[in-house]
Parts: C-alpha cells; sequence; structure tokens
C-alpha cells in the first residue's frame, strides 16, 4: 500500500496551524504546504472544494480534513503509513 498524499492548507500567523505543522515537523511527515495566502489559488481552491477557508484542512488523498487536534491525532495514528522527508 502506498503513503497517502497529504496537502495542507495552512497560513504561518495561524496558532492552530502551528500545532498541526509541529507534529509533521517533528515526525518529519512528507506534505505539500499550500499556504492560503500565498497568491490568491490556494485560498480559491480550498473554497472552492470545501466551501469553507478555515485552516488548518489536510488533505488526504484529496479527502479534507478540519480541526487541528483530529489532524495531529490522524498523523499520529498513522505515522507508520506516511512518507517521510529526508
Amino acid at each position: 500500500m502506498s503513503a497517502p498524499e497529504l496537502d495542507l492548507y495552512y497560513y504561518d500567523a495561524c496558532p492552530y496551524c502551528q500545532r498541526v505543522l509541529s507534529v509533521i515537523k517533528k515526525h518529519k511527515i512528507k506534505v505539500i504546504y499550500k499556504d492560503i495566502y500565498e497568491g490568491t489559488a490556494n485560498l480559491e481552491k480550498l473554497r472552492y472544494i470545501t466551501g469553507r477557508k478555515t485552516t488548518p484542512c489536510l488533505f488526504i488523498n484529496g479527502d479534507p480534513m478540519f480541526e487541528s487536534f483530529d489532524i495531529m491525532a490522524w498523523l499520529e495514528k498513522n505515522l507508520d503509513k506516511l512518507e517521510k522527508t529526508v
């Protein structure tokens, strides 16, 4: 089974995003970062797909997950299945 593709919609000043980012960094999880304030495309895509602009939002193989504690719990639970960075 291949590792799930992870896309994280976030922005740096969001304290909830920082919680999720700390777990990602701690475990060296490979994630595609989508800063919603870096241009307009990421925010527009997030709103188009979910109808919301709430962050953090982790897309797991294209399915969105909100709420920082839910995201952190999912990451911790699935560590052995996730691709790591070098």
